[in-house]
């Protein structure tokens, strides 16, 4: 797990440049730093050692360090490396490491831009072809590891793990992206349009896809090589359980090869529980908030310390509190290097600061939710259930005419149970509508697309899907790799760590996307199938447990007085008028503190907003 820059074009001072832009993301790679500078480009690397921690497995890495043809920047891990390089040791290769970016680059000569069907993992990186003056590079089939580029003012070419290593280089413009804010305030976390990101001019490449860019003509291709694709299948419910399971259990397998310590997140959720079950590594661990009176809800580290007990494990854990957490919150936006507001990124942070200490590598359950259909808002209610007996033309037609309607009771229940999910389901968030966000806006930010022109492009790709199969197929594209995975990479690599995600593998997608509907969603239980599977490893109570999210009271935090006038400074604030109509955010900060309504996740996604933009705007010269 690593961290990587690079850009083309003539610049004054490139070494100083190159090296200023390194130290800036010194976090994700704090082992070993190193550089590539030829006429054409520039190419920095900073290493956290995971693979062969010698001195043969830096990068950057050229085939041919005496005559470089191919020079490779590689983030994360490719878990069938060692199968590839056995094939390409047969074709006559020969290798002087024992890493993973190696069997890449020769990967690369062998087999070109195809590359990417051979590989099983979570990765970035960017090839340096020499003869042919281009780069070709590629993210992971989920997006579980970061790739940024923008073109610089001068014409050259700019790319990394992290924006703000971009901040560095004398031809980067930092601007904010005017047509970003609006559909933030709705999803909570950035929404690329075109794959444009919060920062102006620039991109973020998209999961599962390839590019590559001529120096020369200055043109950039980018394809998709790999999706989704649904295809259930009848299968007897014992095998299909059973047959999870030993997919399951190959991919924790396959995500443990390390040669540092690795451990792994737990909370009292079935998806970590399994994880840890099917490892069993040597430590666990664990936070909850220190809030009285408010009990479990915001705190599982028990039934992950009870379930470490059983397992024979070490279980590590902390609790939070709301002084920390704000004290922390500037910083976590700033590593996070976009706005993104769920709240599950503050003890994200901490947990990975927390495991940071004894290890160097954690498996996480994230992925389990979207494959397996976790979410409450899969499933469906026993009065959804009865409505849903009326034919489905109906449901459209009352649907159709309830979405013109004012506001009335019953009105979400029509709508969402048409059975059409393009029609109103956009993901698991939905802080502010459309309308309630231009109304604090100001006229220079009610701009940006709408959410069902955002999703539009997503549903058209599975369409005459079934609803479960659709919504899924949103969530894989959007909230996970904009929400999930973003901040499970830039909370962990603020800290040194690596975290690894078994469920989001390809193998596992591959078996997850024949599995019947009835077995993940059947009426008892969300997850079903992937709980059952579990269940020979695991106590019946964690198999059955609700799903519970990662809770944090930040709308008990926000009415005491003085998160209250935290929150209030910076909604007063100068800036913060340059966005927003300020009386109206301090309308919706007051009702919420005065107990008239709970406006905690409309407050904390404008806050969080705000902290973000004071950081890299304000703070950052």
């Amino acid at each position: 797990m690593c961290g990587f820059v690079g850009f083309s074009g003539k610049i004054e001072k490139r070494k100083e440049t190159l090296n200023k832009m390194m130290d800036r993301i010194a976090h994700r790679g704090p082992d070993m730093a190193d550089e590539y500078i030829d006429g054409d480009v520039a190419l920095g690397f900073r290493r956290l050692s995971i693979l062969d921690l010698s001195e043969a497995g830096r990068q950057p890495m050229a085939d041919d360090p005496a005559d470089p043809k191919y020079v490779i920047l590689h983030n994360g891990e490719v878990y069938n490396f060692a199968e590839i390089r056995k094939g390409l040791e047969e074709k006559g290769y020969t290798f002087r490491s024992g890493t993973d970016t190696e069997v890449i680059l020769k990967g690369y000569i062998e087999y070109g831009e195809k590359l990417t069907d051979h590989l099983r993992g979570m990765f970035a990186f960017v090839v340096w072809d020499r003869e042919k003056r281009r780069l070709f590079g590629a993210r992971d089939f989920f997006g579980i590891k970061p790739f940024y580029y923008t073109r610089t003012k001068d014409g050259g070419f700019l790319f990394g793990s992290e924006i703000k290593a971009f901040l560095d280089h004398p031809g980067f413009v930092k601007e904010v992206n005017d047509k970003a804010l609006l559909p933030y305030l709705t999803f909570q976390y950035p929404v690329p349009d075109g794959g444009e990101t919060f920062f102006k001019g620039v991109y973020t490449l998209p999961q599962a896809h390839r590019f590559t860019y001529d120096l020369d003509s200055g043109e950039m291709k980018i394809e998709r090589y790999w999706d989704v694709d649904w295809d259930t299948k009848e299968i007897p419910f014992d095998e299909c359980r059973d047959r999870l399971d030993k997919v399951v259990q190959e991919s924790v397998e396959a995500h443990r090869i390390a040669d540092v310590p690795v451990g792994t997140f737990l909370s009292g959720g079935i998806d970590s529980s399994y994880i840890t079950a099917s490892m069993m590594p040597q430590k666990t661990f664990s936070v909850g908030f220190d809030v009285s009176g408010l009990g479990a809800k915001f705190n599982e580290t028990d039934y992950a310390a009870e379930l470490s007990k059983i397992l024979g494990i070490t279980n590590y854990k902390e609790m939070l509190t709301a002084d920390e957490c704000f004290d922390a919150f500037p910083d976590i936006q700033y590593h996070m290097d976009m706005p993104q507001s769920n709240p599950s990124c503050v003890p994200l942070w901490f947990l990975a600061k927390l495991a940071r200490e004894q290890v160097t590598v954690v498996l996480s359950g994230e992925g389990a939710d979207e494959i397996f259909a976790g979410y409450e808002w899969y499933d469906v209610t026993p009065s959804e259930r009865k409505y849903r007996k009326i034919p489905q033309p109906l449901r459209v037609a009352a649907a159709a005419v309830a979405r013109k309607l004012p506001y009335f009771k019953g009105h979400d229940f029509i709508i969402k149970n048409s059975g059409r999910p393009e029609d109103y389901f956009i993901g698991q968030a939905y802080i502010y509508s459309p309308k309630e966000a231009k109304a604090i806006l100001k006229d220079g930010y009610r701009i940006g697309k709408t959410p069902r022109e955002i999703t539009k492009p997503y549903y058209d790709r599975v369409k005459g899907k079934s609803e479960l199969e659709k919504k899924q197929y949103l969530d894989i594209n959007l909230w996970m790799p904009g929400d999930i995975l973003l901040k499970a990479d830039k909370m962990s690599m603020a800290h040194s760590l690596e975290l690894r995600v078994p469920f989001l593998d390809k193998k596992v997608m591959a078996y997850a996307q024949t599995i019947p509907h009835e077995y993940k969603i059947n009426g008892k239980n969300t997850k079903y199938i992937l709980r059952e599977a579990s269940k020979n490893i695991l106590p019946r109570e964690w198999v059955d447990r609700k799903k519970m999210g990662f809770p944090v009271p930040i709308r008990y935090w926000m009415k005491e007085e003085k998160y209250y006038n935290i929150i209030k400074s910076y909604f007063t604030s100068d800036f913060a008028s340059v966005f927003f109509d300020t009386d109206a955010l301090m309308r919706l900060l007051d009702d919420h503190k005065a107990g008239k309504v709970n406006n905690g996740r409309k407050v904390w996604t404008v806050f969080t907003f705000l902290v973000w933009y004071k950081r890299f705007f304000v703070d950052e010269k």
